[in-house]
C-alpha cells in the first residue's frame, strides 16, 4: 500500500511540474510572438506545451489498470485515446512525406526534358510547427530529391517568433532556386501584420518573392499570383501575356483556380491553404473543410473548366497541433 501511493503520488507530482513548466513556455513563447491576439496566443500555445501532460498519463493509465486504480473498461480507453492523441501530437507532424506526381501540359507538345517542380506548403512557421527540427527534414528530404525549382504555395507563418529571419537560414541550404507567393495567414487574414517581418526573411535566405510576377523557363511560364482572401487573385490580365508556352501558376488558395480566364493552353495551379483537413475524422473534417475550400478542394489534382490545379496537404498546422491521417507532405511534380 505505502509503495502504491508512493508511486501514485511521483505520477501525480510529475502532472504538477510538467503543468506548471507548460504554463511558463506558453507565457514566455507569447511574450516573443508577432501577435494581435496575445491572449489566444497563450491559450494556443498551452495546447501545445500542456499536450505533453499525455506521456505520463499514458504511463500511469497502464500502472493505474494494473493495481485496479481504474477499471479494465476505464484503462482501454484511456488507454487508445492517449495513444491516438500522443501519435497525432508527436509522431505524425514529423513523419515528412515525399509524394510524386506526372503532369503533361499538352500531349502533343510534351517537353523536350521533364522538370522536376518540388512543392511546399503550409509551413506555418510559428506556434505549432516549422521549427528547425522539422525544417531541417524538409530541406534534407528537397535536396535528395534534386527538383530543378521549388515553389512555396504561402501560408509561410502563424503568428511567428520575431526571429523569423533565423528560423528560416536553414533554406538556404536547398540546392535549387526557390520562388514563393503569400498566403492569408501571411497577409493578416487572420494573423498579424508580418509583412515586413516575412520579406525580410525571405529575402535574405534567398527565397525569390513572385507575386505578380512572371519566371521564365524554356517550355513553360510560371507566374505568382497573390492571396485570394487578401483580394490580390485578379487574373484577368492573362490573356493578354504571351501564349507562346503553357503557365505554371503558383497561388496559395485553390479556390483561384475560378478565376483563370480561359487560355490558348490549359494550365496548371500549384496550391495549398486546406492542410487536406490537417486532422482526418468521419464527417467533421469534410464538414470544416467546406469553410476552407468553397469549391471543394482538399488534396490532390483537380480538373476545372479552365485550368487544373493541384492541392498540397502542405506541412505545418494551425487551430490544434495535431495531425492525423494526413501527414506532412512535399510534393514532386514532374511537368512533361
Amino acid at each position: 500500500m505505502f509503495m502504491t501511493f508512493n508511486v501514485t503520488s511521483m505520477f501525480y507530482m510529475s502532472f504538477i511540474l510538467l503543468a506548471i513548466w507548460g504554463v511558463s513556455q506558453a507565457w514566455l513563447s507569447q511574450s516573443r510572438t508577432e501577435t494581435i491576439h496575445p491572449f489566444k496566443s497563450f491559450v494556443h500555445l498551452l495546447a501545445f506545451y500542456l499536450s505533453y501532460l499525455l506521456i505520463p498519463l499514458f504511463f500511469f493509465n497502464i500502472y493505474a489498470g494494473w493495481i485496479g486504480i481504474f477499471s479494465i473498461h476505464e484503462s482501454i480507453f484511456i488507454f487508445l485515446l492517449s495513444s491516438l492523441l500522443i501519435y497525432a501530437r508527436f509522431i505524425e507532424p514529423h513523419t515528412v512525406h515525399v509524394k510524386r506526381l506526372q503532369y503533361q501540359f499538352d500531349e502533343r507538345k510534351p517537353f523536350q526534358k521533364p522538370i522536376k517542380v518540388a512543392l511546399l506548403a503550409d509551413l506555418h512557421i510559428g506556434l505549432f510547427s516549422g521549427h528547425e527540427r522539422q525544417l531541417r527534414t524538409i530541406v534534407k528530404k528537397v535536396n535528395l530529391e534534386q527538383p530543378d525549382f521549388v515553389v512555396v504555395a504561402g501560408d509561410w507563418t502563424y503568428e511567428p517568433e520575431n526571429k523569423l529571419a533565423e528560423e528560416l537560414a536553414i533554406l538556404k541550404e536547398i540546392q535549387a532556386p526557390v520562388y514563393s507567393v503569400n498566403g492569408n495567414h501571411d497577409e493578416q487574414y487572420p494573423g498579424p501584420p508580418i509583412q515586413t517581418l516575412l520579406a525580410h526573411a525571405l529575402e535574405i535566405n534567398d527565397v525569390m518573392d513572385i507575386e505578380g510576377q512572371i519566371v521564365e523557363f524554356d517550355e513553360f511560364r510560371l507566374i505568382g499570383i497573390g492571396d485570394l482572401w487578401a483580394g490580390k487573385a485578379d487574373m484577368r490580365y492573362m490573356p493578354q501575356l504571351p501564349q507562346d508556352k503553357p503557365w505554371l501558376i503558383l497561388s496559395h488558395n485553390p479556390d483561384t483556380v475560378d478565376m483563370v480566364p480561359k487560355l490558348p493552353t490549359r494550365p496548371l495551379m500549384l496550391s495549398g491553404h486546406t492542410h487536406g483537413g490537417q486532422v482526418e475524422l468521419p464527417w467533421l473534417t469534410s464538414y470544416i473543410m467546406k469553410k476552407v475550400s468553397i469549391l471543394g478542394h482538399k488534396r490532390g489534382l483537380y480538373q476545372h473548366e479552365n485550368a487544373d490545379v493541384f492541392v498540397s496537404v502542405g506541412t505545418g498546422m494551425v487551430g490544434v497541433p495535431f495531425r492525423f491521417r494526413v501527414p506532412p507532405t512535399i510534393d514532386i511534380i514532374e511537368l512533361n
